[in-house]
């Protein structure tokens, strides 16, 4: 032990210095005995979609609830003054993800509704970073976010507007022309497309805040909206629009203009009933979550349902009010399984 620490902990009055020992030794056994996250055991695969005899297309691979489900564990002392205080980096958990980001390094940023919260997984660094403010503008309702860069959004539909900050929480600008009631983001290229669930439209931004056009108003018209939510960008620039109370899925061209509609209301394969997050994979398919039937479904490029997965419940594979979607470049799908307090991972297998 370094000099200075040794001189620290000789100070500390002799009660805490035994508080800290019996902790220490805790965490080592903990530590020794502890899985590192919530994978399936080895050897034991998890579920699989379609079910066999069928070859599957999307497995489970994992559930995770915060940082110590994914192998990040804080320095020691910070765990030894966090299980003294019952607080600290072992108390950060998931309250209810909702919106959820993969920025070009594939870190996953996500929304917590219940904890007004932002979180970043950055996996290769082995970071767990958390955000409750930007600035002095603390998170009242933080519905969707995205990255660009070191400069995070984040939209927040009760403060009305997207709060853009740097990775120390340092306020960059403010975006709230045209803005209503933001609900989703997606960024392609230098655009910043804003979904506002109030004003029926979808706001297009330049990466610096500045206002570039607008599309979408309220109707049941192909182009039209009724409470536009969560957007995705594919590779090639189109834009999916989540038209919540019209119970289907909008694509436009990267200018506004109208190319497909997906789904419509009822309850049966290939409908919506509550659609939330949408996304896009590199093969083109397109999966949308639905909150009602606590499911996922993927369609093909033309619309065509190709599988749907998920049902009522907590277990692997299972949902309740599900919300945000996202897809990494190696096929690995993250669902925010707001209810359950947690994320949910899995990864296509299936063919192109």
């Amino acid at each position: 032990m370094p000099l200075a620490r040794r001189q620290l902990y000789r100070r500390c009055p002799a009660w805490l210095r035994g508080c800290a020992t019996t902790a220490l030794a805790l965490l080592l056994a903990q530590a020794a005995g502890a899985p590192a996250n919530a994978r399936a055991p080895a050897g034991a695969p998890g579920p699989a979609w379609p079910a066999p005899p069928a070859d599957p297309c999307v497995v489970y691979v994992q559930s995770f609830a915060g940082p110590a489900d994914v192998g990040i564990k804080p320095p020691t002392l910070s765990r030894i003054a966090g299980w003294i205080t019952g607080g600290g980096h072992a108390a950060v958990r998931l309250d209810k993800p909702f919106g959820l980001a993969l920025d070009d390094a594939g870190n996953l940023l996500l929304t917590d509704t219940g904890a007004n919260a932002v979180c970043c997984l950055d996996r290769a660094g082995k970071r767990w970073l958390r955000w409750e403010q930007a600035g002095k503008t603390r998170f009242q309702s933080p519905v969707a976010v995205a990255r660009r860069r070191d400069i995070i959004f984040v939209a927040d539909s009760a403060l009305g507007k997207v709060l853009a900050f740097d990775l120390k929480g340092k306020l960059q600008f403010e975006i709230t022309h045209e803005l209503e009631r933001p609900a989703g983001l997606a960024i392609f290229g230098d655009k910043l497309f804003i979904a506002d669930s109030q004003r029926h439209q979808v706001v297009i931004c330049d990466v610096d805040g500045k206002f570039v056009s607008k599309f979408g108003r309220r109707g049941s018209a192909p182009g039209e909206f009724n409470f536009p939510t969560h957007l995705a960008v594919d590779a090639g620039g189109r834009v999916f629009v989540t038209d919540s109370l019209n119970c289907r899925i909008q694509i436009f061209d990267a200018t506004g203009q109208i190319q497909r509609v997906i789904g419509g209301p009822g309850d049966g394969p290939g409908c919506f009933s509550r659609p939330k997050g949408v996304a896009v994979d590199r093969y083109g398919h397109i999966y949308v979550v639905d909150a009602l039937f606590d499911n996922v479904q993927i369609f093909d490029d033309q619309g065509r349902l190709l599988l749907n997965w998920g049902d009522a419940g907590s277990g692997p594979g299972q949902f309740w009010l599900p919300n945000g979607i996202v897809i990494g470049r190696d096929n690995e799908i993250y669902v925010a399984d707001s209810y359950n307090h947690r994320v949910q991972v899995f990864k296509y297998t299936g063919k192109q």
